[in-house]
């Protein structure tokens, strides 16, 4: 399984490094061509957009094909999207290529993700695997911008898109020899419901809800900490250190975690991270110095980049094997919906009552919510029995 599960890692890489580029080179294009921070803005917003509408029938569609063909049409329109931009960089164009690459990637993403889930044996090797995976993304985050920034400053924006294009290839590559497992039947004469049936059982309510927040105080921290920086009177480098040391802790966490979720059950961990987001959000506000910032996002950075091995082990775990593609889905709406209009609120709210307000309110929701992650328990008694092969 080692060998299956860094292939599917490698994978996994390739196509988010893919957008994860293009979302950089795409706005720095943009904003060098003359255009508004609105338009910026609207692009930035289509990468996020894309999967929002998109996530339910990719869950759904993964449920009926398994693995390769989702990640074959999810690389082909990826490199669809990257070569149009080569072809003819216009706004308009490089607006369909953020759809085009952001719908790809969330599509690989539930794909790989599903996979990855049939492989483990149980809640140990769930909360193992999906430990893993959660490096990929950090990994990505650092590759796609990094690459991209580096062939635009050599060689210009169409080379960069060109070489983007190529990304989503090597997931191909990695993946194509990966076997496909069977598919999993659903109960015999039961019908196919929507994908809001799953939300029926409360314990999958609460899961959700509680990965919405979460992903939300990400965002949260994300958006209004260049916010904070500015009215603190930092230089652009001490907040780009701050975020940094953000991503690096998250990305120290998820390498930790194989080990931490061996011995810990997912809502100890889901619950005293929510505790400790909570804590550092009241604090945040009353940090001036540049050196105080920095240590509390590191800190947040621990607490945040623990929880999404042990949602998506727990979602496993409460969701019928034959919809794991569709409670993917539900995840992946929730949390790019999320990326969507939290910012637009944040901001309202930040110019309405200031930033600080935003960061006590929505600590204070997560601090109020912590008891429900105690309660999380599986709801079917022994689902990964039959993922075995």
């Amino acid at each position: 399984m080692r060998v299956d599960l860094a292939r599917l890692i490698a994978s996994q890489i390739s196509v988010h490094a893919c957008m994860t580029g293009f979302r950089m080179a795409a706005p720095l294009m943009a904003l060098r061509e003359g255009h508004s921070a609105w338009s910026v803005g609207v692009l930035l917003a289509l990468f996020a957009l894309a999967p929002v509408f998109l996530a339910l029938p990719a869950g759904r569609f993964a449920d009926r094909h398994g693995l390769q063909r989702p990640v074959r049409l999810a690389v082909t329109v990826a490199s669809v999207g990257a070569l149009a931009a080569v072809a003819w960089p216009a706004f308009w164009v490089l607006c369909l290529s953020a759809i085009t690459c952001g719908a790809a990637s969330g599509l690989a993403m539930i794909a790989l993700q599903r996979h990855v889930g049939r492989l483990a044996h149980d809640a140990t090797e769930l909360r193992q695997v999906f430990s893993w995976m959660a490096v990929g993304p950090s990994i990505s985050n650092f590759l796609g911008p990094v690459l991209a920034g580096f062939v635009i400053d050599h060689a210009g924006f169409r080379w960069a898109y060109l070489v983007l294009a190529l990304l989503p290839w090597l997931a191909w590559w990695w993946v194509r020899r990966t076997q496909e497992l069977p598919r999993e039947p659903g109960p015999e004469g039961a019908k196919r419901g929507s994908s809001w049936d799953l939300l029926r059982e409360p314990d999958f309510r609460r899961l959700m809800a509680l990965n919405w927040m979460l992903s939300s105080c990400w965002d949260v921290h994300t958006f209004l900490v260049p916010v904070l920086g500015h009215e603190r009177g930092l230089s652009a480098t001490a907040i780009g250190a701050i975020l940094g040391g953000f991503a690096l802790a998250a990305t120290a966490i998820r390498l930790l975690m194989p080990w931490i979720a061996a011995r810990l059950r997912e809502s100890a961990v889901i619950a005293s991270a929510m505790c400790a987001t909570a804590a550092l959000f009241a604090i945040y506000p009353f940090a001036h110095a540049a050196g105080a910032m920095a240590a509390l996002s590191v800190l947040l950075g621990f607490a945040l980049g623990s929880v999404q091995p042990m949602i998506m082990s727990m979602l496993h775990q409460m969701t019928p094997p034959h919809r794991h593609g569709e409670a993917l889905g539900l995840r992946s709406m929730a949390i790019n919906g999320s990326s969507v209009l939290m910012p637009l609120l944040f901001g309202s709210a930040g110019a309405a009552v200031g930033v600080a307000y935003v960061f006590w309110a929505v600590g204070g929701v997560v601090g109020v919510a912590s008891p429900m992650a105690w309660r999380l328990r599986p709801v079917l008694p022994a689902p990964l029995e039959r993922t075995r092969f």
